[in-house]
């Protein structure tokens, strides 16, 4: 296998801003989870959060990016489908891939438009709310998607932002059907909670018959089950993922390896941004399957990566912090 992870997702940078609790109220923000914006309602906030707070980081982002990028950084090997536009903001995101192992289609594709753009706001509890505008990757379309690429990778690996657009949604579900036509094994992200309350359906026709490792949180998976009850989800959740990652912010994660539940206990950190840690988990996690690592292992990296993220500004961590988790958990 030429890739551990091929994934499919939406190109964006972040834009980060640190705001009082009082701002999503006076501002008509839904707090914690992630709206889709036009371009000139999205300026009109970056306006206003500039003048009010100045900008914390700018840093490379995108769901299935980030997971891909720490992948690549533990030492695997990953190729990303996405797209960016002939603009600063597209060379800018380019260059935060870094220049490790991952390929992918970006230069080659690269057309006129405006590359998505995240605006990521932490209230004092270190939640992220995000308010996006997807430029140019709200065609994301089957043309992306290298096939040759998927035979040569032992997962795909399918953003669940992807489903708000009907090109991207439409590609993803061709990408799964092919994937589970060459035995590549599939997983997902839910990515986050306003998928499962306003994006639901689609969900479930990018789930198909289900996928082999599925990643969410607690809130994702009893919106998806449409139960408050943990247990319950779990067990439904047994219908369409073959095994499953349920991370549960302070109380760990939850893994199911496709004979028994696993508990990973959390890392007391001091939170300070909690944008990208799902990312990080997923991509920790998938790090150590395809080097051959049981669940257990997996989950120890994944939370350990997780909760270092958490405790500093921005969705990714330096090239080096990652071989230092690494040696901590894999020796």
């Amino acid at each position: 296998m030429k890739f551990d992870v091929y994934g499919v997702g939406n190109a964006l940078v972040d834009k980060e801003f640190e705001v009082d609790e009082s701002f999503f109220q006076e501002n008509d923000i839904e707090k914690g989870l992630m709206t889709l914006v036009g371009q000139e309602e999205q300026q009109q906030l970056l306006d206003v959060l500039i003048g009010k707070y100045g900008i914390k980081k700018r840093a490379g982002g995108g769901s299935c990016a980030n997971t891909l990028y720490a992948l690549s950084q533990f030492g695997g090997n990953a190729y990303l489908s996405c797209k960016v536009a002939n603009d600063e903001t597209g060379d800018f995101y380019i260059k935060e891939l870094g220049s490790q192992t991952i390929e992918t289609n970006t230069e080659s594709q690269r057309e006129e438009g405006t590359t998505g753009r995240c605006i990521v706001m932490i209230s004092p509890d270190a939640e992220r709310t995000m308010h996006t505008f997807l430029g140019v990757s709200e065609t994301v379309s089957a043309k992306e998607i290298d096939f040759e690429a998927v035979k040569q990778s032992e997962y795909v690996y399918i953003e669940g932002y992807l489903v708000t657009s009907p090109s991207a949604k439409a590609a993803v579900v061709e990408l799964k059907e092919f994937a589970e036509a060459n035995n590549i094994k599939t997983a997902m992200t839910f990515s986050d909670p306003a998928m499962l309350e306003y994006f639901l359906d689609n969900v479930n026709d990018v789930l198909g018959t289900g996928v082999d490792l599925l990643f969410c949180n607690e809130k994702e998976v009893k919106l998806w089950a449409g139960t408050e009850d943990f247990d319950e989800a779990c067990e439904k959740m047994k219908s369409k993922a073959k095994q499953f990652a349920i991370t549960r912010g302070a109380n760990g994660a939850r893994l199911f390896d496709g004979n028994d539940y696993i508990t990973v206990d959390a890392h007391a950190v001091k939170a300070v941004d909690t944008n990208g840690a799902g990312d990080m988990f997923a991509g920790a996690f998938m790090y150590a399957l395809t080097q051959g690592k049981d669940f257990d292992t997996a989950g120890k990296l994944a939370s350990l990566a997780s909760a270092t993220v958490v405790a500093n500004f921005g969705p990714r961590l330096e090239a080096n912090q990652h071989s230092n988790l690494a040696a901590q958990i894999l020796g």
